[in-house]
C-alpha cells in the first residue's frame, strides 16, 4: 500500500497569542476513529509515519502534522528569547489542530522533538490528552541535568544548533550534504534504511535557509525558555497526569544508556495517576522506520 494512501493533505490555521498573528500547520488525515495525533521529529517530518499512518487510520483518525518549523507548516523568525519555538506554543498549535477536527481529547505519539512537544503538551493541556506515547526520549530537563562528555559527543547537534545566529545556519547551509552526512553517520542512525523518496523529502525540507533556521530556534528554545517552563513546573511540583503513559526506545540508542528509562519518567509523573509503561524495541533513534512491526504491536497494546 502507497504511504499515506487515501489521507487527506492540507493545512489547518491556528492563532499564535505570542505572535498576535495567525499560522499555518501542514497535516495528514485519514480515518473515523477516535484522535490520535502523531508528531515527528528533527530532521524530519511528518513522513517519518509512512510505515504505519495506513494501518493505523484502520482504527483510529489519524493525524500527522508537521510541527511549526517543520516541513511545509509556517517557520516563524525566531527573536532573542526564543518563545516562537517553545515547545508550550508548539503544542498550541496542535492543540488546536486537533480542535479543528472535532477533538477535545486524543491520544499522542511523539518521536524525538516531537515528543518534547507531546510532553509539554500533556503537560499543560492534562484534560486534552488520554493517552501519551513518547519515542526514544528522556526528559529534556533531566538529559541537560546530566550530560556528561559521552552524552555530549553521541548528541553534539544539541550543543551546535544552540549557538547564536547566525553561525550554525550559515554553517549548515555553507554545506548541506557534509552536514547531513556528519549527522547520520552517528551510531544510533545507523539502522535506519530510508529510500531516494524518504531521504529527498528529508533533505528537501531540512536545508531550506527559513527551516535551518526554524529548527536551530527549535533546539535554542530547548535550551532556554523550555528549560524556565519545566523548572517552574518542577519548583511547583507540577507533573504528567496523562492516565497511560508508555515510553519506546531503540536498545541501540542514546537513551538505552540511562540506568532506568521508566524510573526517571515516574519521576516527572504525579505519584499514583500515571500507569508507566514501555520498553526497549531492537533498532536505533529512527523507530517508526526502523521497527514499523514492532512499534505497530505497541500501539495496539497501548491504544487498546
Amino acid at each position: 500500500m502507497p504511504a499515506f494512501e487515501e489521507f487527506t493533505h492540507g493545512t489547518v490555521t491556528v492563532r499564535s497569542k505570542l505572535l498576535n498573528r495567525d499560522l499555518e500547520i501542514a497535516c495528514k488525515k485519514k480515518g473515523d476513529g477516535e484522535g490520535l495525533l502523531l508528531l515527528h521529529g528533527y530532521p524530519q517530518t511528518s513522513h517519518i509515519w509512512h510505515k504505519i499512518a495506513n494501518r493505523l487510520a484502520e482504527k483510529y483518525t489519524v493525524v500527522a502534522t508537521d510541527l511549526r518549523g517543520y516541513g511545509k507548516s509556517s517557520k516563524p523568525r525566531g527573536s532573542d528569547k526564543h518563545e516562537e519555538y517553545s515547545k508550550r506554543e508548539m503544542a498550541s498549535d496542535q492543540v488546536q489542530v486537533m480542535k479543528h477536527f472535532g477533538f477535545d481529547n486524543f491520544s499522542v505519539i511523539g518521536h524525538d522533538r516531537g515528543g518534547r512537544v507531546a510532553h509539554r503538551l500533556a503537560l499543560d493541556h492534562p484534560d486534552q490528552v488520554t493517552r501519551l506515547m513518547l519515542l526514544d526520549i528522556a526528559p529534556t530537563l533531566y538529559m541537560y541535568d546530566h550530560t556528561d562528555m559521552a552524552f555530549a559527543k553521541a548528541y553534539w547537534h544539541w550543543f551546535f544548533l544552540i549557538q547564536p545566529t547566525p553561525g550554525p545556519e550559515n554553517m549548515i547551509l555553507a554545506g548541506p550534504e557534509q552536514f547531513w552526512a556528519t549527522a547520520a553517520a552517528r551510531a544510533s542512525h545507523q539502522g535506519v534504511k530510508w529510500s531516494e523518496e524518504d531521504v529527498e523529502e528529508y533533505k528537501t525540507s531540512s536545508f531550506r535557509p527559513e527551516t535551518v533556521h526554524a529548527n536551530c530556534e527549535d533546539y535554542r528554545a530547548a535550551a532556554t525558555i523550555d528549560l524556565e517552563h519545566d523548572r517552574a513546573d518542577q519548583s511547583a511540583g507540577r507533573k504528567l497526569t496523562v492516565p497511560k503513559l508508555r515510553i519506546i526506545w531503540g536498545s541501540k540508542g542514546v537513551i538505552e544508556r540511562y540506568d532506568d528509562v521508566l524510573a526517571i519518567w515516574r519521576g516527572y509523573c504525579e505519584e499514583g495517576k500515571v500507569d508507566v509503561s514501555g520498553k526497549g524495541l531492537d533498532c536505533g533513534h529512527y523507530i517508526a522506520e526502523e521497527q514499523p512491526e514492532g512499534l505497530m504491536k505497541e500501539i495496539y497494546d497501548f491504544m487498546s
